[in-house]
């Protein structure tokens, strides 16, 4: 998966924590931009929960359509619990996607469903919000990446400055 592309695209989100929180999880995963329609985060953008100042690096752009301006490469994969759907763990990344996610008090819609190239749960007891969805999903895609970097030197660029702990070997 070298040539790459995340787009998140959220769907009227609802909690302003939950879109920061989002936004934190693309810091963290990489994505590379996150779309989202309706007008409810921007009555409540005043209260920010992106700690990590993902909003620097990757774009929230809202739009009237998640669909709009979209590459002719670029996969739609909406992340729902609809009947029929491909339970995550199952589910094969494409190398460059849009990944929608349903608001938190309601569902995609049915055009948009229709459109989509996959749709894909994440077998639970019961539903997630969007922000732990968004994580899972982005957390699955990068597990089942062969070209994930891992080991010491990960942990060591990554991990909070306070953070000095380290497993003592037996």
């Amino acid at each position: 998966m070298s040539d790459e592309k995340v787009i998140i695209g959220l769907t009227n989100p609802k909690s302003v924590t939950n879109v920061g929180a989002v936004m934190r999880a693309c810091g963290c995963y990489r994505a590379d931009e996150i779309r989202y329609t309706g007008d409810r985060y921007d009555n409540a953008a005043k209260h920010q929960t992106d700690t990590q100042k993902a909003g620097a690096k990757i774009p929230l752009i809202k739009q009237q359509s998640l669909l709009d301006d979209l590459a002719d490469d670029i996969s739609i994969v909406c992340v729902e619990l609809v009947v029929g759907a491909t339970p995550l763990p199952a589910f094969e990344h494409p190398d460059k996607a849009i990944y929608i996610f349903g608001p938190e008090d309601s569902t995609i819609k049915q055009p948009i469903i229709d459109k989509a190239d996959a749709v894909v749960y994440i077998p639970t007891v019961g539903c997630m919000n969007m922000a732990a969805t968004v994580n899972v999903l982005l957390y699955d895609r990068l597990a089942k990446n062969q070209q994930t970097v891992v080991g010491d030197d990960v942990i060591r660029q990554n991990r909070d400055r306070n953070n000095t702990v380290q497993v003592k070997t037996k």
